[in-house]
């Protein structure tokens, strides 16, 4: 159900809708730092969030009509379109970037026969020390880390307290970081 628009939202449209360029700034005083606000959180691009900022008011200008005072407020019409010319601009930036990358960025040289013995090396170290815990300490840091759990599920898992969870995980840390250095891994 859409909300209304107040009515200095309404009588503002009018003016603008009228030709008069001292309530656009009035809408402009009003609402330029959270177009500016939004669109600056979405680019994080100060120079953009301020381009984007005029684009939105010059289409405001431009077309007073596009906005409809029936169906919502003016703070939320012009934040929508804010936030979808930013959301736009991020993309663009997204596919010209992989664009100006193309493939190469996906690309992969071949391993070096001596860094895939020395991964494998490492990751049998790691295996190692991980299986030399104790039961509680490797189901604990098992689940976190190869299963992708948080504290809380580790802890559901376990059946134990989500701070036990929390302790033993740190406590596997600590004691697989001191085994893995005595290898120099």
């Amino acid at each position: 159900m859409p909300v209304e628009a107040p009515y200095d939202d309404r009588l503002l449209h009018q003016r603008v809708v009228g030709g008069d360029e001292s309530a656009l700034g009035e809408v402009y005083d009003r609402l330029s730092s959270l177009i500016f606000g939004l669109s600056l959180r979405v680019t994080r691009d100060r120079v953009i969030a301020e381009d984007i900022t005029q684009e939105v008011f010059l289409v405001f200008w431009e077309r007073p009509l596009a906005y409809d005072p029936d169906r919502g407020t003016l703070r939320a019409w012009l934040a929508t379109i804010a936030h979808r010319r930013a959301v736009d601009h991020v993309r663009a930036e997204e596919r010209r970037r992989v664009s100006v990358l193309g493939p190469r960025l996906f690309e992969r040289e071949p391993a070096r026969l001596e860094d895939t013995v020395l991964a494998a090396d490492e990751a049998d170290r790691v295996r190692r020390a991980v299986t030399s815990l104790p039961e509680a300490l490797r189901q604990a840091v098992e689940l976190a880390y190869f299963g992708g759990r948080t504290y809380r599920q580790v802890g559901e898992e376990l059946g134990v307290p989500e701070g036990t969870a929390k302790s033993r995980i740190r406590q596997a840390l600590r004691r697989l970081a001191d085994a893995l250095a005595e290898e120099e891994v």
